[in-house]
């Protein structure tokens, strides 16, 4: 049953990727890849407070691993840090990997935090 619950998850985490990098890249005259940034650190926060509530294991199978994991995409930002760099734009491309990396970070143990705050 956990594997349908993740399919689900997925089915509505992978096009709300999509949508919202969109959106957010639209948004930027930049080469810097704010969409992928923006998903992954959305994504990184949901899983923390997930976590940090300690929901169900079906609950978890929907949201952390299903939503959040086809949300959140380290491929992309992997393959946009490489093309920063290709391009030249190699500060760009280590700024990447350092906010990404800090952000992500910052936003799991920010959503931890704030569901043990709110669930006492």
């Amino acid at each position: 049953m956990n594997w349908l619950l993740v399919a689900v998850g997925a089915a509505v985490g992978a096009p709300l990727r999509y949508l919202t990098d969109r959106a957010v890249q639209l948004r930027h005259d930049s080469v810097f890849p704010w969409g992928t940034f923006t998903v992954n650190a959305c994504g990184s926060l949901v899983l923390g407070l997930l976590a940090g509530a300690s929901v169900s294991s079906q609950t978890y199978a929907l949201l952390g691993t299903g939503l959040c994991g086809a949300v959140t995409t380290y491929s992309t930002f992997s393959y946009e840090t490489l093309r920063l760099a290709e391009r030249g734009w190699k500060f760009l491309a280590a700024a990447n990997v350092a906010a990404s990396l800090l952000v992500g970070l910052g936003s799991v143990f920010l959503g931890v935090e704030l569901a043990g705050g709110l669930t006492g």
